[in-house]
């Protein structure tokens, strides 16, 4: 049976359909929004496998090519591994998804969704999360849904839902929002130094879009009727909770009020944990995953209860105060730019190189190719938690901590006019204990300020936690891992002393309410204020000059009908000037050329070649030239790299040659003139001009071909035929 549940959003219908496509899935549904169609197909496994204590979530977010009208490129031309928009985009659904799986399933769930069809104009990510949602809500599965998605822009002080591609350009502001009907549970975002005001518009704008879409999944649901599956609801052995408790609980509440290292305390908390176990070990063998769970949920609670009764943290903050930070500019002597931010246990040691045109990335998906000149990437190295761990390709995490802070400091970016260098900034985590995203983006700033770049201002982050207990709040600034762990959010905020660049919030619970969002809007701000004033005492404003060992960029202009030229037969004369030069050469459409070297007289030199190369013959110029050829009537002679005329016999010297070698041959330079360019673009060259007497002699010749040109029929007439 095709179902299907239409809702206007935005202006425009948005489509949910069942029963048509992938119908052995446990749950699919085809999302339509405009002519973009994304396809959400859920499956989960009967049973979980013996002794998983974990939610083996998969969600899994793909853009067919063919979407779009187009054909991968490369060698293999299929599409392959995933892109980083769509590991992106994949995040986007799971994190709103999984805080609403009960938390004692443990089946294996994956969720695959695709993009079938694009319009190029809207993306498939948050339409991708509705058809997900809606898929587990018609399925079996057991979810504590629906959650819907949108995104929203904003155009000339206009809030626009699921703006277009067109509109993003315009817009101060792109922030995509996940929620039920009732709360928020996902924010990620950047914008132009948005207020914290106009954030919490833009929230509750999208929360009236959420809620439509809610409530239509809600109906899709109940027209199927599927039931869902039970959770199972794992039993402890009878006693062993309250010996547990018995046993650690007081040694959980000593350790959490003793201030230590995050090694210290994790190591103190690890002998705890063996201790009991060890004490239980004959009365209950066999329980160690049991008795474990118990001290968690201890080590939860007895957290928790001193943030929310004494206002006291594990380190001995007050919930709003923030780490000792310190910050180190210039601590690489080699790159063009770094720093060293350390926050508590939390350290970043950032560079920033510069770059041409040439380092660009290339951009390809559904949406016009482009090209991109800022670039942030983000390391986090086992070692940084203490671990031992297997190295390889960058990890969702990783991707998705990186495009936060590049979020965060992208918009700040002087235009590519002021400062035509393709930038890229990595951020490599040496310790971590708390929002390492948030402490990349302060070095970040400071490393681009170290390198020269002109950024219009310093930017900061941090990030804010949430222990909620009913009516209870507690919200913390500048929070640690534990915290992260224990608590109910982690909520990162980005920007200026001006406002919001860039922001992310998950939630561990079923959402949070606008009042909570405020509160922690307004206290972010203080946090990132306290921030952006120690940031400002190490390095207030970028350098005046760029790292002796960056590329020198010096840009000049050519007429666009001299680019071919310029670049020669396959590429020819500029592969040579690169070579000769060793300066690195780009050529716009419009005519700009830029050279980049670090040497400036590699420069300098590439720029005289390509204004030679390039140069337009002008009459009446003195040219130095070489000969290339000799012949009865003349020398042809290059005046400019490609541009060669002739100097007739008779303009090689002031007395009569008889013979073109007798006065030059090929190879050798001379000076000439350039007399006259004819109708057909040939260039009428004189030596003899240049000699003493020269110029005097042409003069007279060239009135004679005056007169001779106004009295073509009278063959008599001309300088020596007089009467």
């Amino acid at each position: 049976m095709i179902v299907t549940k239409d809702v206007i959003l935005g202006g425009k219908v948005f489509s949910f359909e069942t029963g048509r496509f992938a119908k052995q899935a446990h749950g699919a549904v085809m999302v339509r929004f405009a002519d973009t169609m994304v396809l959400a197909a859920a499956v989960s496994a009967e049973q979980a496998k013996e002794g998983q204590d974990f939610f083996p979530l998969q969600v899994e977010f793909r853009e067919k090519t063919s979407a779009a009208g187009k054909i991968p490129g490369g060698f293999f031309k299929r599409e392959g591994r995933p892109t980083e928009k769509e590991i992106l985009s994949s995040r986007l659904i799971d994190r709103p998804i999984r805080p609403m799986f009960p938390k004692t399933y443990f089946n294996e769930t994956q969720i695959l969704v695709t993009v079938y069809s694009s319009d190029s104009q809207h993306d498939g990510d948050v339409l991708g999360a509705c058809a997900a949602s809606a898929a587990l809500m018609i399925s079996n599965i057991p979810f504590d849904g629906p959650i819907s998605e949108v995104r929203v822009g904003r155009v000339d002080g206009r809030l626009i839902i699921n703006p277009t591609h067109d509109e993003l350009e315009k817009s101060d502001l792109d922030v995509t929002v996940a929620g039920t009907e009732d709360s928020i549970v996902m924010v990620e975002g950047e914008s132009l130094e948005i207020s914290e005001a106009d954030m919490l518009d833009a929230l509750r704008f999208a929360h009236e879009s959420i809620q439509v879409l809610c409530r239509a999944q809600v109906e899709l649901a109940q027209i199927l009727g599927t039931p869902k599956r039970a959770a199972s609801s794992p039993q402890l052995p009878e006693g062993i909770a309250e010996e547990v408790q018995a046993l650690a609980t007081q040694r959980l509440i000593n350790l959490s009020r003793t201030i230590l290292t995050k090694e210290e305390r994790s190591d103190a908390t690890a002998q705890i944990y063996e201790e009991v176990n060890q004490a239980l070990a004959e009365k209950y063998p066999e329980q160690t995953k049991a008795i474990n769970e118990v001290i968690h949920d201890i080590e939860r609670t007895v957290m928790r209860a001193m943030i929310l009764d004494e206002g006291k943290r594990l380190d001995g903050r007050s919930p709003a105060h923030i780490r000792p930070i310190t910050c180190e500019v210039s601590v690489l002597p080699r790159t063009h730019g770094s720093a060293l931010f350390t926050r508590g246990e939390t350290q970043s040691l950032t560079t920033t190189t510069l770059g041409t045109k040439l380092d660009e990335q290339i951009l390809e998906g559904l949406f016009p190719d482009t090209t991109k000149r800022f670039m942030l990437h983000y390391n986090f190295p086992p070692f940084s938690v203490g671990e031992i761990g297997r190295l390889g390709s960058p990890g969702r995490r990783e991707i998705g901590h990186g495009n936060l802070a590049e979020r965060a400091l992208k918009n700040l970016m002087p235009d590519e006019n002021e400062f035509p260098y393709t930038i890229r900034v990595v951020s490599d985590i040496l310790e971590s204990n708390g929002s390492s995203s948030m402490a990349t983006v302060c070095a970040g700033s400071l490393a681009l300020f170290d390198a020269g770049v002109p950024l219009k201002r310093c930017v900061a982050g941090i990030a804010m936690g949430l222990v909620k207990e009913g009516e209870r709040v507690a919200i913390l600034s500048d929070i640690l891992g534990n915290e992260d762990h224990l608590g109910d959010m982690d909520f990162k905020v980005a920007g200026t002393s001006k406002g919001i660049t860039a922001f992310q919030m998950d939630i561990k619970i079923k959402g949070i309410g606008l009042d909570i969002m405020e509160k922690a809007l307004a206290q972010a701000k203080e946090g990132r204020f306290h921030i952006l004033n120690v940031m400002m005492q190490a390095l207030d404003t970028p350098r005046p000059e760029i790292s002796q060992y960056a590329p020198r960029l010096q840009t000049i202009k050519i007429p666009v009908d001299m680019i071919g030229p310029l670049i020669g037969p396959g590429g020819k004369n500029i592969r040579q000037l690169v070579k000769d030069t060793g300066a690195e050469i780009d050529i716009e459409d419009d005519g700009t050329v830029t050279v980049a070297a670090v040497q400036k007289e590699s420069a300098d030199k590439a720029i005289a070649a390509i204004r030679r190369m390039t140069e337009v013959p002008e009459v009446g110029k003195v040219y130095q030239a070489i000969v290339k050829k000799t012949t009865d009537f003349g020398a042809f002679v290059e005046i400019l790299p490609g541009k060669e005329g002739l100097v007739h016999i008779s303009q090689l010297d002031i007395t009569r040659v008889a013979k073109v070698e007798d006065v030059v041959k090929v190879g050798d330079s001379i000076e000439v003139k350039l007399m006259r360019i004819d109708d057909e673009g040939r260039l009428n060259l004189s030596r003899k001009a240049l000699l003493p007497g020269g110029e005097k002699a042409h003069e007279e010749i060239h009135r004679a071909r005056e007169r001779r040109d106004r009295h073509p029929h009278d063959k008599q007439r001309g300088p020596h035929k007089r009467r």
